[in-house]
């Protein structure tokens, strides 16, 4: 994965109402640091320009609505934003792979095995080795 894929350009689709709410998320947005902002194609979107590491789309959005900002809430708006939200948390977790866990793993195990717990199968010897 090269950098140039962790670069994202985002529309935010607000409401029709109550207007003028894609100028005052713009207004609020702009003094963010590493977020580039710009206006939609349409009078009710704006578009972010922003670094996969630093921000995702469910979040801006999350917190434009919690300044009271509402949402395109039609249902190509909501998958859209569904698919959006998996692939950039998905593609955030890639990024930040954790070490292989096995060599931990193994004491854990071990101590497992020997320590007496209630997993242990009841049944009679004789009938484990019926044929």
């Amino acid at each position: 994965m090269n950098a140039s894929d962790q670069q994202k350009n985002r529309e935010i689709m607000f409401s029709a109402v109550p207007v003028q709410q894609a100028k005052a998320a713009l207004a609020l947005l702009e003094g963010m640091q590493d977020l580039s902002v710009e206006m939609g194609h349409h009078a009710y979107s704006i578009v972010v320009h922003y670094d996969v590491c630093n921000y995702t789309l469910e979040k801006l959005e999350s917190a434009l609505q919690t300044q009271g900002f509402h949402l395109d809430n039609s249902l190509l708006q909501k998958l859209r934003r569904a698919l959006i939200y998996f692939c950039e948390r998905n593609q955030r977790d890639n990024l930040s792979v954790p070490p292989p866990q096995q060599k931990f793993a193994k004491p854990f195990v071990e101590a497992f095995q020997h320590h007496p717990h209630g997993d242990q199968d009841d049944t009679p010897e004789e009938w484990r080795s019926y044929k």
